[in-house]
């Protein structure tokens, strides 16, 4: 794991139960200097423990610089992190963080439809909060199990925009039931769709949009979590690096970037599951198998470019831009 991207120091001034077992946590400097700026769709990177980086959508308005929120969801069958944030960090503790990044912005359009399903609320909440700042025209579609999982409800109903917003509860189908077909429409040139949510959710929503026609450059996603993948079928591959002529074999039950680690071969990571992009590297030759959720399909059929924390490879060598 690596961590030098963790260049600020933030603290915690509020921690606050959202919504059954959410929690949103509001950091500012402990300075009381202003953040860094970030833009509607941004993350940062946490350092929740030793070792363990987790990224987190802020869900905050983008013109605040004071304060940063992020709203974390408990999930005991994760990889800890979560676990650790609800448990472990509290009100007055520090934190070391990245400046904000964004893989998910929002595009110039005359209109956004925003999908957000569960914890997904917390980057489409910041998209709503710059959408309306800016007076565009947008509607929200926001899914939850129950209102009592729902997060950030009552800010959202008391919000100047609180009319461009839709509830959608799967334990109270008579309030409605989300049509996305319906609510996307017809393809229109001049219309984005941004989803984030569990990947179940993203894909209904994007492949229902596909099959109304709806081309990919209109259809913006965020995956929180990588694809669950095992490693029985997996086979052995090599990875050479084009500056040093080094070669190195991948075993099945290894990834590139694990490989490369341990032989001094730095590649920064964060996600270690192909979600945010933060380790992408270009492939100068082979083919890469792709297994990551950050790129598009045309950018897979490149094939140029890999994740190494996860994606493997078709070919018996990658050649590696290192």
């Amino acid at each position: 794991m690596n961590d030098s991207t963790l260049s600020l120091f933030v603290r915690v001034s509020q921690k606050h139960l959202e919504a059954e077992d959410i929690v949103s946590y509001e950091l500012a400097d402990p300075h009381g200097r202003p953040l860094p700026a970030f833009s509607a769709g941004a993350h940062v990177d946490v350092r929740v423990k030793e070792g363990v980086i987790r990224q987190y959508s802020l869900c905050g308005h983008p013109e605040e610089r004071d304060r940063y929120f992020i709203g974390v969801l408990r999930e005991p069958s994760s990889r800890g992190g979560s676990v650790a944030m609800h448990d472990e960090i509290e009100e007055g503790d520090l934190l070391q963080i990245s400046a904000p990044k964004n893989h998910f912005p929002l595009e110039p359009a005359k209109r956004s439809v925003l999908f957000a399903g569960g914890i997904g609320v917390t980057p489409i909440l910041c998209m709503a909060e710059r959408l309306s700042h800016t007076q565009a025209q947008f509607d929200m579609h926001y899914c939850s199990r129950s209102r009592e999982r729902m997060a950030f409800v009552d800010r959202l109903e008391q919000s100047a925009y609180a009319d461009h917003v839709h509830f959608y509860y799967d334990d109270a189908p008579e309030a409605g039931k989300l049509d996305v077909a319906t609510v996307a429409g017809e393809p229109d040139d001049e219309t984005h769709i941004y989803v984030c949510g569990p990947s179940g959710f993203i894909d209904h929503v994007m492949s229902t949009c596909k099959a109304q026609g709806w081309p990919s450059s209109q259809l913006h996603t965020e995956y929180f979590s990588g694809v669950e993948t095992t490693s029985e079928d997996d086979e052995s591959f090599d990875v050479k690096i084009a500056s040093s002529g080094a070669t190195f074999s991948i075993p099945k039950d290894k990834s590139v970037y694990e490989v490369l680690s341990e032989n001094g071969v730095e590649i920064m990571v964060s996600c270690e599951q192909g979600v945010c992009g933060t380790c992408l590297t270009r492939v100068l030759e082979g083919e890469p198998d792709h297994r990551d959720l950050y790129l598009d399909d045309d950018e897979h059929a490149a094939n140029d470019q890999f994740t190494p924390c996860c994606s493997r490879a078709k070919s018996k060598t990658l050649v590696l831009d290192l």
